[in-house]
């Protein structure tokens, strides 16, 4: 029977962040508003939002983006709440919160203030752009003070620290990063791992500058402030952004004369109640135990205690293990339980130090090698995920504990999900055990959108995704459920199963193929999906190799395709002809200029030794185009999941340590397999010796030379989880190592999954690398020949798509803004920076 709304108690929750949202979101699935009236104060004017993802707000994302849930979700969940409307103080005499608008009483309050930015006092600190880094008003401020800055300084280079230098960094700042302590993240990392992520900050162009306590700010004489340190040296800088800890929001309680700790925060037991029973309190202005938690999951492990405490369960909060795995300015960092070792007496420590890979792992072990203590990681976090297994379950460790941190062939241990027990936490932001998983799957849940809609798992970070999905794959196999690996609703078969069908009936169209093996008719209108009709136009081109501008392919390509172009920010498109092995005459240099003069392009040098060409209308693609054909360029495939480049050093044609033409042989592996369409992009480098100039155990293909021939290595990328390569064949001639490339790649491209990247294939690969090795090497399949005569086929149907394209009056109608009019994207604003147009 419903309670009359007015006659339910009040209850009111202060902080609308990630962990009061948390909160609201438990008590909303608990029915709880059938108990209580609900209202949440926010003083921000947004919605909770996603403060892990904080920094994507300068890489293009929005506060909607950002939100945690849809703006109607309160609402109609029976909850009010009331956004910029600011708690000034509680009156617990009278049981009432005062806020700037106005009182409320409550008959039950929750805490969930959060915590600040602390600011050192520093003189100066309170200057003009003087910032801190919290909160998305802050990221606005901080992007306009940014307008007319140069160079930009955090003061702090713990992990929020180094979050907000690359956020000045994304912002084209010069940029440093002061820190007090002797080393950035001193909490996270020792003195070698510190050392080598120091290292790996600078490489990337930020300057690091730790033991360093500033003294005060004043007016700097090139650039707005100066920063004066201890030993009175001095940095001058335009923006000074602070992010030196953090603090807990605790006023409200102090003023209100509930129990504090020593140095802050609000004193709480383990249902998450503070010293009046009436009031609890969650998040990082809660103190439990004497410790504040400054992760999210913590936060979210409250909000559950305190939701059950407030709906009068037992759950209680009972610590939180503080592991974190970070990626920060792009550089791995992982800490795992004690990873310093200094809290268990007879630790033992392992550690390894690869410099030239740029690579720290240390495990910290008990006293009789069994059990994992802790661990740290700079530079590779693919061990990660192993080590919080064995450390978070207590798992015995095998005999050489050493081996889970060394390099191998098989790349990073991993434990299969027969191998961890019911206890085993899969997603620790939502506290999600691998026996929950198993109860879920047990209560009917027959796949992973199921199970992640009952247990929430792999909702918060989004770190467990891969875990997550091996854990209920295998647990519903072994109860005899099929696993549907279905490409989508359109086709029941894998990738893999489609390019079979494809091959072996010669199928050269998506309308036949759904009509023989999908669900549908040629005839259907909006036949297919976005999953499916990218994946097969690839199959299809991988097979084949028949122009994708072809009246029957075009409708299966996404934009970047259709346009043979990709897509910027700001509607135009990027122009990339092909620069092979990074070679490229004067002449050619010349057109370039004169192309990008005449069309008011955006130039850039790309790290993959070719010319980017920014800013074109979608109009002026042909006639763009056109101008570079005509000097002899070609399409670089910068659009397409395909080959893109082959990086090279200049080798034995000029370098005195060259002891191979890396130059030639980089410009024969471009031209032989340029237009190859593959799952995911592939990009080659052939360095000219040992000393790895062009970086080539970081790409797909890489190429080393040495005294006897070449050493080929596959299976590498960069970008958001780098893998080194690994050694496949050494010491091959030319003619061995083209056989074994091309074996290679289409043994990837015929068995790998829609949009998997060659490292995540290898890694699925059962039998490994040893496996690899054989097929490709010994041809232990027997299909050697089949592979090297379907490569043959790509090379020999190839063609420059845009030659093609601009040469067929047909193709060239789909190159204009409107349909019904000719004249040129109105929407299209530009600004000059650095003598060059950019997106205003």
């Amino acid at each position: 029977m419903n309670t009359p709304s007015q006659a339910k108690p009040q209850l009111i929750i202060i902080g609308n962040g990630m962990v009061g949202h948390h909160l609201v979101e438990q008590l909303i699935e608990r029915g709880a508003t059938e108990q209580y009236r609900i209202t949440v104060f926010g003083e921000e004017r947004h919605r909770a939002y996603d403060r892990v993802h904080l920094s994507e707000y300068f890489a293009g994302r929005d506060a909607e983006s950002l939100a945690m849930c849809d703006a109607d979700v309160y609402a109609d969940g029976g909850v009010e709440l009331r956004l910029s409307e600011s708690v000034t103080a509680i009156d617990r005499d009278v049981g009432e919160v005062v806020t700037d608008q106005g009182r409320y009483p409550y008959a039950r309050l929750v805490l969930a203030t959060g915590s600040y930015p602390f600011v050192p006092p520093i003189p100066g600190h309170e200057r003009d752009n003087c910032l801190v880094y919290r909160t998305l008003d802050d990221l606005d401020a901080i992007r306009a003070a940014a307008e007319n800055a140069t160079t930009g300084v955090v003061v702090g280079g713990g992990l929020l620290g180094l979050e907000a230098a690359n956020a000045l960094r994304g912002l084209d700042l010069d940029t440093a990063v002061v820190e007090f302590a002797p080393r950035l993240m001193p909490m996270q990392v020792d003195a070698e791992g510190g050392e080598l992520l120091r290292e790996k900050i600078e490489s990337l162009g930020v300057q690091v500058l730790t033991d360093r306590a500033t003294q005060h700010i004043e007016d700097g004489q090139a650039s707005f402030h100066r920063m004066v340190f201890q030993d009175d040296k001095v940095l001058e800088t335009d923006l000074i952004v602070f992010s030196a800890g953090i603090r807990p929001r605790d006023e409200l309680a102090r003023d209100c004369s509930l129990e504090m700790g020593e140095r802050g925060g609000v004193v709480i037991d383990d249902r998450c109640l503070t010293s009046d029973p009436a009031i609890l309190a969650i998040g990082e202005v809660a103190l439990w135990n004497n410790s504040i938690f400054g992760l999210v999951a913590p936060g979210y492990q409250m909000a559950k205690a305190a939701a059950d405490t407030l709906l009068g369960g037992k759950l209680t909060f009972e610590g939180a293990d503080m592991s974190t795995k970070l990626k920060l300015l792009g550089v791995d960092v992982g800490a795992i339980g004690d990873a310093h070792g200094n809290q268990t007496p007879g630790a033992r420590t392992f550690r390894y130090l690869d410099e030239i890979k740029q690579e720290y792992r240390k495990l910290v072990v008990s006293s009789d090698g069994k059990k994992l203590l802790g661990a740290m990681l700079v530079g590779d976090n693919a061990y990660y995920d192993t080590l919080m297994q064995y450390y978070a379950n207590a798992m015995e460790l095998p005999e050489d504990p050493a081996a889970l941190i060394l390099p191998s062939t098989e790349g990073a241990p991993t434990l299969g999900a027969d191998a961890l027990p019911d206890g085993a936490t899969i997603c620790s932001c939502h506290n999600v055990t691998k026996g929950a998983i198993c109860a879920t799957i047990d209560a009917g849940a027959t796949d992973l959108g199921a199970v992640k809609a009952s247990t929430r798992a792999s909702t918060g970070c989004g770190g467990c995704a891969a875990l997550l999905k091996s854990v209920v794959d295998h647990e519903l196999e072994a109860r005899g459920v099929e696993v549907d690996q279905s490409i989508c609703e359109h086709f029941a078969h894998t990738r893999q199963e489609l390019y079979d069908i494809v091959r072996v009936e010669g199928i050269k169209t998506f309308g036949e193929l759904i009509d023989k093996h999908g669900h549908g008719s040629p005839q259907s209108p909006g036949l297919g999906c976005d999953i499916c009709k990218p994946a097969v136009a690839s199959i299809l081109a991988s097979c084949f190799n028949e122009p994708i501008t072809d009246a029957a392919h075009i409708p299966l390509q996404d934009t970047n395709d259709t346009f043979m172009a990709n897509m910027q920010k700001n509607g135009t498109y990027s122009v990339v002809p092909r620069v092979p092995g990074g070679e490229i005459t004067p002449d050619k240099l010349v057109v370039l200029g004169q192309v990008a003069q005449k069309y008011a392009l955006y130039t850039k040098v790309t790290g993959g030794q070719r010319i980017d060409l920014f800013g074109a209308r979608l109009e002026d693609l042909p006639d763009i185009w056109g101008e570079l054909i005509e000097a002899g360029f070609e399409t670089g495939h910068a659009y397409g999941k395909s080959v893109r480049t082959v990086k090279s050093c200049v080798g034995s044609t000029w370098c005195r340590y060259g002891v191979a033409d890396s130059v030639g042989m980089a410009i024969q592996l471009e031209h032989r397999y340029k237009g190859l369409r593959s799952p995911h992009k592939l990009k080659f480098a052939v360095s000219g010796c040992t000393r790895e100039c062009a970086e080539a155990q970081s790409k797909d293909v890489g190429v080393i030379a040495t005294e006897h021939g070449w050493n080929l290595y596959v299976c590498g990328n960069g970008g958001m989880r780098p893998r080194h390569a690994e050694l496949l064949a050494t010491d091959l001639d030319d003619a061995a190592l083209i056989q074994a490339i091309d074996r290679f790649l289409m043994f990837y491209v015929r068995t790998a999954d829609r949009l998997q990247r060659t490292s995540v294939w290898r890694e699925n690969l059962e039998g490994g690398l040893d496996y690899l090795k054989a097929v490709v090497l010994e041809d232990s399949l027997g299909i050697g020949d089949e592979l090297e005569a379907q490569m043959q086929t790509v090379i020999d149907n190839y063609e420059c798509e845009w030659a093609g394209a601009i040469n067929d009056p047909e193709k060239l109608k789909r190159f204009r803004s409107f349909v019904n009019d000719a004249r040129p994207d109105p929407d299209i604003i530009v600004t000059e920076e650095r003598g060059q147009l950019r997106p205003a």
